[in-house]
This record gives structure tokens, sequence and C-alpha cells, in this order.
């Protein structure tokens, strides 16, 4: 059996290596530049192996040791302060910091009643958010900056694992005087013939076009944009009618301009809304309680109104 690891050189290590040089860390833990040092080397020490490169211009590289033992200690220290808050704490129950990461699209959907849901059942979890583009959440993950994420599952790298909340399903939006906007549903073939605009971030986009593709069509993209308020005020204009699958409660533009969905008609392909977490991190009391909460508040229904 190994001799336990001393979590303080493990901390000095993980502050190191995310400030990139021994002053900043030195810094940040309040010691000096010296007893940072010493206490990653004698972590080296103790693992055998060299975990960060110093360069001349004194700044930190990440060996591949480094870099494979960087999310286990961050792991290892976050449940070494769950074990110590929950010794101390006055009440039993879940309670310690919990960030939760959201891809950018489905942030305004979801993130406002799930925090407020669940913080009214664990008032004494410290919770805490941040959005974006799935590839950026994935990152946060990998880093630290968040626990666990609401993610759209259509592709995700190795690292990440995914247990899927719910499945939803694109619908066409037209502006309100559109010939197609009183429709009870429209074809794929029809909306290929019309102008397009792109809701062109990924991976919402890539799904969009694969409702084309797998009928074997391709869009006739007249605009494209990033911002799902932007695509929207491009319908209302009548710039031409858009694929989404967040939709608001209200079918107005940000300007008041009317606009009409309409579900797609037949077989279409769907994407999958899913919580992700790094494959090898072991969740925190309070991000398993979250994954509970999800599941129990979304069993596979849609939530955002499509």
């Amino acid at each position: 059996m190994y001799p336990p690891l001393d979590l303080r050189a493990l901390h000095c290590f993980a502050v190191a290596a995310e400030a990139g040089t021994m002053t900043a860390a030195a810094a940040r833990l309040h010691l000096s530049q010296s007893a940072v040092s010493l206490q990653v080397a004698a972590l080296e020490r103790r693992l055998d192996q060299q975990l960060l490169i110093r360069r001349r211009a004194r700044t930190l590289l990440l060996t591949p040791a480094g870099r494979r033992l960087l999310p286990l200690a961050r792991d290892l220290l976050a449940h070494a302060e769950e074990v110590q808050r929950a010794a101390l704490a006055p009440h039993p129950g879940v309670a310690g910091p919990l960030t939760v990461g959201c891809f950018s699209t489905a942030a305004p959907f979801l993130l406002p009643p799930l925090l407020q849901s669940f913080e009214a059942l664990h008032p004494r979890v410290a919770l805490d958010f941040l959005e974006g583009p799935v590839p950026e959440i994935e990152a946060a993950l990998r880093d630290g900056r968040c626990d666990l994420a609401i993610v759209d599952a259509l592709e995700l790298s190795p690292d990440v694992e995914a247990t899927p909340l719910y499945r939803a399903r694109a619908y066409a939006l037209f502006a309100a005087d559109d010939e197609l906007a009183g429709r009870a549903a429209v074809t794929v073939e029809e909306l290929a013939a019309r102008d397009m605009v792109m809701f062109d971030l990924p991976p919402s986009r890539d799904y969009l076009e694969s409702v084309f593709t797998s009928a074997g069509l391709r869009p006739r993209i007249r605009h494209r944009a990033s911002s799902h308020e932007l695509v929207r005020a491009l319908v209302g204009r009548g710039r031409g009618f858009a694929l989404l699958i967040s939709r608001p409660v209200h079918d107005l533009t940000h300007e008041g301009l009317p606009l009409a969905a309409v579900p797609l008609a037949g077989e279409v392909p769907e994407t999958v809304f899913a919580l992700a977490r790094l494959r090898d991190a072991r969740p925190t009391r309070q991000a398993a309680a979250f994954a509970r909460h999800c599941r129990e508040r979304w069993p596979q229904e849609d939530p955002t109104g499509v």
C-alpha cells in the first residue's frame, strides 16, 4: 500500500500549474516562492516523476506526467475540502461550492429555473454557473472551472461522460406574415427551396444542417448568425426562415415583431441534451445532488418548449 500523499504539496503543485509561475503561485498561496518550490520538489521526489519544467523565463510547463496528475489532484483536493466541510458543519446535508456549466443557446431557458429550484432544496450549496459554446464548457470541465454541465451531446470529447437528460427536435421559425406561418407543419423539402437564416453556433449548427443532409438536401443559407436572438430578429424582418431548437414562451423578436413557430413534418433527426462531467472525475456530493435534481426535473422530456 502506498503511503498517503501530502495534500499541501499537491495543492502547491495544482496552484503552480494553474498560475504558470512559482512567483504567482506563491502570491496566491501566501507563501514564499522557495516554500512552494520545495513542496513541488518534494511531491516530484515522492512520485519519482518530474511534474513541472522550469523554463528560463521562469514560466512553468507541465510534463506529460504533470498533465495526467493535474485533474486527479484537483479532484482529490476538492474531495478533501468536502470531507473537512462535512466534518465541521453544524448540520448534515449537501453543502459547499458548485459551478454548473451550460451551453449558450439553452442557458437562458434552462439555468434560471434550474438554479432556483435546486437552491430551494439545497440552500447551503454555494451555486454558480458559467455559459458558453460546448468546446469552452468542455475546457472548463477539464480545468476545474465547473463541476458538471448541460450540453448538446452531438459531439463530445472521449474524456467527457454524458448522461442524457432529454431529446429535442428542430422547429421552423417564420415571420408572422409568411405564407407558411399558419401551417400545421412544413416539410424539409419545402424549406430547402427557401432562404435560410442559419444559427451558426456549433454544435447546434451541425445538428441543424443534419436536418437537411439526412434528407439528401442542402439548405439555401442567406445569413449566418451566432446569436439566437439575432437569428429571430432577422426572421422577423423577413430575411428568411430559421431552424431552432430552444423556443421562448413568446413568439416576438426584441423589436416586438411577431414570429410563427411551425413543427417539421415527417422523420426528423433529434438532438440529445445531456449532463456532462469529466469521465475520470469523481463527483462531489453537491454535484451528485444536482445531477439527481436534473434527472428528476426532466425525465427525458423536452423542457425548452419545443
